[in-house]
């Protein structure tokens, strides 16, 4: 789990700060090992970048596998923006650097999800070193241009949620009796490291209660939640295997997701699958 050790202890060093403007750099294209970096609007990046990397395999590779799970988790629309313009900055004839607007946007949305790892925002990335004139830098986004929309349920960091395996029928029709929604979910999580997530929802959520939750947003949701909650994605599935859960939770008022009960859906529990039928006429 060292998705973010490598980022807040080594990554962000005072080398922005100390980087020389007036060096001689050389333009290359960006190396497919940095794919995320692809669809920022250009192909090539200048060397040495604004972290002082000078070397694509021995540096600046290494360094981006850093970023990598922080990007997954979604937390801002710009991050990939503001990690991909200081590790492979855009070659032209002028250094263009990230606005401060930019790095302030994105530490609020992403410090939460390094504080969630017991992490806290890199002092080396302190936006105040980043130019204000938006007119000079890269911009972030009107506020109300955001994929992430307040009006979506959003997961949450949280303690991790209690894993009753085996449990009554009564504990169950409780839990759905006490929560706002419920749903089948299958938790996947690779056996070896690759470009994509660690952690993922394996099929479609089948619901039992939908309550507040939208349909076409529900498995993105329960996916973000795994990418944040590391720590209980670890604990609650092995690798290299599916693992089936009746998942129970709820809806705050600001619009914030935190799960209640997971209860491992296993062939020999009778009573989940009797829970199940139970609910359509079970009055609480």
């Amino acid at each position: 789990m060292a998705l973010f050790t490598s980022l807040l202890a080594y990554t962000l060093v005072a080398q922005i700060g100390a980087f020389d403007l007036g060096q001689s750099t050389r333009c290359v294209s960006i190396p497919h090992q940095l794919s995320v970096c692809h669809d920022v609007g250009y192909s090539e990046m200048r060397l040495p970048n604004f972290l002082g990397d000078s070397s694509l395999e021995s540096e600046v590779v290494p360094r981006f596998n850093d970023w990598r799970s922080l990007l997954q988790t979604g937390c801002h629309p710009q991050a990939q923006t503001l990690i991909c313009s200081l590790i492979a900055p855009v070659c032209l004839d002028t250094f263009i650097q990230p606005c401060r607007s930019l790095c302030l946007a994105v530490r609020e949305s992403c410090a939460p999800v390094l504080a969630c790892h017991g992490q806290s925002w890199p002092d080396e990335l302190d936006c105040d070193r980043f130019p204000a004139q938006d007119d000079m830098c890269l911009t972030s986004l009107p506020k109300h241009y955001s994929r992430f929309s307040k009006d979506l349920p959003q997961p949450v960091c949280q303690m991790c949620p209690p894993v009753d395996e085996l449990p009554s029928l009564k504990t169950v029709m409780d839990a759905l009796c006490f929560t706002d929604f419920a749903f089948k979910a299958k938790l996947f999580r690779r056996r070896v490291a690759s470009s994509e997530p660690e952690f993922e929802v394996d099929g479609k959520v089948e619901f039992i209660q939908r309550g507040p939750l939208l349909p076409y947003d529900t498995t993105n949701l329960l996916q973000q939640w795994l990418l944040l909650n590391l720590r209980c994605a670890h604990a609650l599935v092995k690798p290299g295997r599916a693992q089936l859960y009746l998942i129970t939770g709820t809806v705050q008022s600001d619009g914030t997701v935190q799960l209640a009960h997971l209860f491992p859906w296993l062939k020999k529990d009778l009573h989940i699958a009797a829970a199940t039928r139970k609910w359509k006429h079970h009055k609480c």
